[in-house]
């Protein structure tokens, strides 16, 4: 499963005592989430110049509010996008923690160097996409026109051109490169897929019979979920583009097997359907983004595509059918795991490459495995095995294992100073490694009927402290503590701080997030 978008630098955490003129106090919430999260977003936007003003920024400096995460307390941490003479800012992200008051309690930068640039480009606009195309692989390449951004990710804040190039990889996977070059020399600075992708009631495949929300349309169902937001499964019908609406005449969707068309449908909308309710059932999150809109599943991609993919662009999941189109790639964990990216994508926008690339596959397989565990299905246990049911190798082996990831073959179990350079895929063996010893902790068992033995770095042992603690903790920290750059090292601290938020300081849900950090190196 891959997820594709950009790279690091160190987040920091800048303490500050002040108050926002113009935000009001904390008072009882809307009976309707969404309105109460509309408000809390406009609240965001309109404190946005004050609150640029007291934390130092430049007069050319804008704040764009992306998610406001308002506790019990009434304390907000107000996620913003940052824009420089109306430019993005890649790496320009940040988060404040704000008092139910409006104090500001403290903030967290991805990049907290002074937002300074060339003022003009040196190079042209079609130099530069023509460089930006020249770094691409594949068939039908086209090129958008280039915009200028400033370059802050890894690196001093650089003025840079951002080219789309889109088209076709060699087994028809679409491309969206988002190539970023220097605007004064034309380097490529950074390059990043928009696409992300996955290895691999109706009646479905992998989770037996279930029950699924349609709607109904003249005489017909259509597999489109409206107490979900609508969202829907189109089928391909092994094409490229958007597809049509799934339908049934008897509103019964498959019938097991692979060679049904609808069966793949049902269980895309199974997916999807467990993803929604385990963001909404167990952290009040309302779809993808937040913001009571349902994505779109899309089935029967091309022909004997063995992948899977989340786009941001169309907002949408698209499921390939496997080898000979004889096992679509529709499994629950699959779904979970892509939909997932779109959380990340909506919460730190954490960049697809090095370490940060690593924590957000990483939080794909956590969140993946937890819909997994949510859905309670006979037919699709709960495990904390990656890919078990869709089969890729033909052998019956997962794609990864959360409890000894080198299992795999190439995974990492543990972080070392070169582990950023692993693919995004391996290098997230880190992170899942440690919310596994987190949730279960270290040494033999069997779980589900599945046997475990994972191993700690140090030889220490370490104790678990349930799942559903471990999903607690690292979702606070996804939404309130990382950055678009956060690496390794500020997992630990996020966490930490998400663990002391949640259970306290001494509490052993804080003592077990840093032993399960130093259980995988991370110190």
């Amino acid at each position: 499963m891959k997820r594709v978008t950009l790279c690091c630098a160190a987040a920091v955490t800048v303490a500050l005592a002040s108050t926002v003129a113009g935000f009001a106090t904390a008072t009882a919430a809307p009976a309707n989430p969404l309105l109460a999260r509309q408000e809390a977003l406009q609240s965001a936007q309109d404190q946005a110049p004050s609150l640029a003003g007291t934390l130092g920024l430049g007069s050319q400096e804008k704040l764009v509010v992306k998610d406001v995460v308002t506790d019990s307390d009434g304390t907000r941490h107000l996620r913003y996008d940052r824009t420089y003479n109306g430019m993005r800012v890649l790496g320009g992200d940040l988060i404040v923690d704000q008092t139910a008051a409006g104090s500001v309690r403290g903030v967290t930068y991805a990049n907290s160097a002074r937002i300074a640039p060339a003022a003009t480009p040196k190079l042209s606009a079609n130099t530069a996409a023509s460089e930006a195309a020249a770094s691409v692989t594949g068939s039908n390449l086209a090129k958008s026109a280039p915009q200028l951004v400033v370059y802050a990710v890894d690196t001093a804040p650089t003025l840079a051109y951002e080219t789309v190039v889109t088209g076709l990889k060699a087994d028809q996977t679409p491309i969206e490169q988002h190539v970023f070059t220097d605007a004064a020399s034309g380097r490529v600075l950074y390059s990043y897929d928009g696409i992300e992708e996955a290895t691999g009631t109706g009646n479905t495949e992998y989770s037996g019979t279930v029950s699924l929300t349609t709607t109904q349309s003249g005489s017909s169902y259509q597999l489109k979920d409206g107490t979900r937001g609508n969202q829907q499964v189109n089928n391909l019908n092994h094409g490229t583009s958007t597809g049509t609406l799934v339908t049934s005449t008897n509103n019964v969707f498959g019938d097991g097997k692979a060679a049904t068309a609808n069966t793949a449908a049902a269980d895309a909308a199974y997916g999807a359907a467990e993803t929604w309710d385990f963001y909404k059932n167990t952290f009040g999150r309302n779809g993808i983004k937040n913001d009571g809109v349902g994505a779109l599943s899309k089935v029967h991609y091309s022909n004997s595509y063995v992948n899977a993919f989340w786009s941001d662009a169309c907002f949408c999941m698209t499921y390939g059918d496997g080898q000979n189109n004889a096992r679509p790639l529709t499994a629950l964990d699959v779904a979970g795991h892509e939909m997932s990216h779109g959380v990340t994508s909506a919460t730190a926008g954490l960049v697809y490459s090095g370490e940060s690339g690593g924590l957000n596959e990483g939080t794909s397989d956590i969140f993946g495995t937890m819909v997994e565990w949510y859905a309670k299905n006979a037919s699709d246990q709960g495990d904390y095995l990656i890919g078990e049911k869709i089969d890729i190798f033909g052998n019956g082996k997962p794609l990864r294992y959360m409890d000894q990831p080198s299992k795999d073959g190439n995974s990492a179990d543990y972080w070392s100073s070169t582990v950023g350079n692993k693919d995004v895929h391996y290098s997230s063996g880190v992170a899942n490694h440690f919310f596994y010893l987190l949730a279960e902790g270290s040494g033999a068992k069997t779980i589900n009927g599945v046997a475990y033995n994972s191993p700690t770095s140090n030889g220490q042992a370490v104790t678990g402290i349930g799942r559903d603690k471990a999903a607690a903790i690292w979702f606070r920290a996804l939404t309130t503590k990382f950055t678009s750059t956060t690496n390794y090292s500020k997992a630990r601290a996020g966490t930490l701080a998400a663990a002391s938020d949640l259970y306290g300081a001494t509490s052993a849900e804080y003592k077990a997030v840093a032993a399960a950090w130093s259980g995988v190196n991370v110190n």
